[in-house]
């Protein structure tokens, strides 16, 4: 630490040698940069603010309906990208600021300097926007704020619209390929659906569903066929011993019955005992009814001396057609019959679909999964073609409400207006520094040259420095004389610092005093 302590102070005595050339450069530095800082071209600002109303009653009205944009951020990415060179450019011919090139090189260097001149802010998040432009003249200044607000505010309605019509072609354009695309996959799976509509899905039922149930449906028409098999026999074998029951016709004991004319006897019988109830043996009715029933009792005896005859002559018949237990296992045999044959006939049917259900199996699974297959290809392209049909009306709804409300609605809250006071340079600011820059150019001359022309004030540092052996030291007796000069020659460096710092001083007082103003 006292080594450090000891360079510095090497230092400090080395450019305290050279004070003079410093306050000389100092002096020159500080005058000419404050005669720079007094010639700088004088910049006046215009400006304007204007307010972007984003707000409508029809937005909320149509929320769900039709696409509501995001208002406040596309007029905030227009802030930021408007400032671009085809603007700046179509600014410049609005506000004739090409009226005094000459060439090319000269139009870029405006647009460069035009552009890194215009500046665009947001004031809070009110939708508030300052415009703003610095120029040598106010009146151009003025001009290109103008000319800028005007193409801010249609800017921002020609890239709404052009959006709107863009989104409205490029819709239309994909409902025509999707349509296109969809009224192929319909063309495709109709084909497909007709091609194999025997493998068609019945119901919930697949094709391993079908096979089952048609088994099912077999085994049981198998069962009840078998189960009618089992009555028919029956009914056949109650059959067969009431047949061997029943008595011969050849019997003369036994009792032959003949239904019909029975019948028609008993019928006679009935309608005489009402004759009789009101007539008469004498009465013509009753004489007839008489004679009827003789010519019946008559045809019946000989219809059954003509049915023992034939016995007769066949002894083996039996009585088959007047047995009222023949006659009703004959038809319970003949019904057994009948359901045999028609549960034979529904086995038979169901055995031909239980092996075509069989042969469909096999190719089942392929025809299920190009039928997955088609209907996933549909499912997606009707899903999309709806939802662009469904995203096009709420285009045309967005046009319509943008052409029934604005896009945004823009207010001037204060017009293009230019300072009669410049704004830049800030000379107030820029003397001080000058003052500073010239303060430290005289440190660093006289630090420079003190290291190109080093002064030792001591044997050690001699030492150091030539590493040469040391052979004595002649002090320097100072008297008074001597401690004169040297106050002198501080007083008269101080004095020239304090000079040029009043100089400055009363220099930005003059500046404060004419501007009114020390912003």
């Amino acid at each position: 630490m006292d080594e450090l302590l000891k360079q510095l102070s090497t230092i400090l005595r080395g450019m305290w040698k050279y004070r003079r050339l410093g306050v000389a450069v100092c002096w020159a530095v500080a005058l000419v940069g404050a005669v720079l800082v007094f010639l700088m071209q004088d910049r006046y600002e215009a400006s304007a603010r204007v307010y972007v109303d984003t707000q409508s009653i029809l937005r909320p009205l149509m929320s769900g309906l039709a696409v509501q944009p995001n208002v406040e951020q596309q007029v905030a990415m227009l802030s930021r990208t408007l400032i671009s060179r085809p603007t700046v450019e179509k600014l410049i011919r609005a506000a004739d600021l090409d009226l005094g090139t000459r060439n090319k090189a000269e139009q870029e260097a405006l647009i460069d300097e035009v552009m890194k001149s215009i500046q665009i802010r947001m004031a809070g998040r009110d939708n508030l926007y300052t415009l703003s432009y610095r120029d040598d003249t106010p009146e151009r200044a003025q001009r290109v704020v103008q000319a800028l607000m005007t193409i801010f505010v249609e800017s921002s309605l020609g890239a709404s619209r052009t959006d709107s019509d863009t989104a409205r072609r490029f819709l239309d354009e994909q409902i025509k390929a999707y349509e296109a695309k969809l009224i192929e996959a319909e063309t495709r799976l109709k084909e497909f659906k007709l091609k194999n509509i025997a493998l068609q899905t019945q119901g919930e039922l697949d094709a391993a569903g079908r096979v089952s149930d048609i088994a099912s449906s077999l085994s049981a028409a198998r069962l009840e066929l078998r189960e009618a098999e089992s009555a028919r026999d029956a009914a056949r074998r109650q059959l067969e011993l009431a047949r061997a029951a029943a008595p011969k016709l050849s019997d003369p004991s036994t009792p032959i019955a003949t239904p019909e004319i029975d019948g028609r006897i008993d019928a006679q019988r009935r309608n005489l005992d009402a004759l009789l109830q009101r007539f008469t043996e004498e009465h013509p009715d009753v004489a007839n009814t008489r004679r009827l029933i003789r010519d019946l009792e008559d045809q019946k005896r000989r219809e059954i001396a003509a049915l023992r005859q034939a016995a007769a002559a066949a002894p083996k018949s039996v009585l088959t057609d007047n047995s009222p237990a023949v006659m009703e296992y004959s038809r319970t045999l003949a019904a057994a019959e009948l359901q045999v044959a028609s549960l034979r006939a529904r086995v038979g049917e169901y055995t031909a679909r239980a092996a075509r259900a069989q042969d469909q199996m096999k190719v089942a699974p392929q025809v299920e999964a190009e039928l997955a297959q088609l209907n996933r290809d549909y499912e997606i392209h009707r899903k999309n073609y709806n939802d662009l049909v469904s995203r096009r009306e709420s285009a045309n709804l967005s046009g319509q409400l943008e052409n029934a409300s604005n896009f945004a609605d823009f207010r001037v809250i204060d017009p293009p207006r230019a300072a009669n006071k410049p704004v830049a340079p800030n000379r107030l600011l820029l003397l001080p520094l000058a003052l500073l820059a010239g303060l430290a150019a005289g440190l660093g001359m006289t630090f420079l040259i003190s290291q190109i022309r080093p002064v030792f004030f001591d044997a050690s540092s001699l030492r150091h420095a030539t590493d040469l052996p040391l052979l004595g030291v002649v002090s320097l007796v100072t008297n008074e004389a001597h401690l004169q000069a040297e106050r002198r020659s501080l007083k008269r460096f101080a004095g020239a610092l304090m000079a040029l710092v009043a100089l400055f001083a009363v220099g930005m007082a003059t500046l404060a005093y004419q501007t009114g103003s020390f912003s």
